[in-house]
């Protein structure tokens, strides 16, 4: 059995869960509603205020899918619940990133401002000129823009220059070896 697929999910207060036929789930809370078709396989059971994911045999497909479906609908209770956030911070001197609107303009060594248009669900937050903050309620597409955003400017290996994750590591390289302190001829 899956570790992560027999842990049931504790519906919290203010959340329902809809199960329709072919197993399309429908999760609704304080900050939104959420929707996902689910393999036809599994079997979802509410009792009480807790949904429990079962699957029929142990074949490969079927084990892979318990865990992840288990996990698809967890994370949509979470999201419509408390939502999901996602930080990040800008590394390099001149860049900065600015609100207008609901869009983001980021400042990153081109020669032009790139803007990022938030697809719906998804709201942006500027907390300095260096900093931003992705929230929605789906995990999915707030990980993907922040991916998105992320690959404007990547963070480089040298001087570390570029958009990360906020509390990301990146590891630099040490350039060139008469810069380091190498052996000079």
């Amino acid at each position: 059995m899956s570790r992560i697929g027999k842990v049931p999910i504790t519906v919290p207060s203010g959340v329902k869960v809809e199960v329709a036929s072919g197993n399309f789930i429908t999760v609704t809370g304080p900050k939104g509603k959420l929707s996902h078709t689910f393999p036809e396989s599994l079997t979802f059971t509410q009792d009480n205020g807790v949904v429990s994911v079962t699957r029929p045999d142990d074949t490969q497909s079927n084990r892979a899918l318990h865990g992840l479906s288990r996990t698809l609908l967890a994370n949509m209770v979470t999201g419509v619940k408390d939502g999901f956030t996602k930080s990040m911070e800008l590394q390099g001197v001149g860049y900065r990133v600015a609100k207008a609107g609901e869009n983001l303009v980021f400042q990153v060594g081109y020669s032009h401002p790139v803007q990022v248009v938030p697809p719906p669900g998804i709201s942006f937050s500027v907390e300095t000129n260096t900093r931003l903050s992705i929230t929605g309620i789906d995990k999915q597409i707030v990980g993907q823009v922040a991916a998105n955003i992320r690959s404007i400017r990547k963070p480089e290996p040298y001087k570390g220059k570029g958009i990360r994750y906020a509390g990301e590591v990146v590891r630099m390289k040490a350039g060139k070896a008469g810069k380091v302190g190498g052996k000079k001829k």
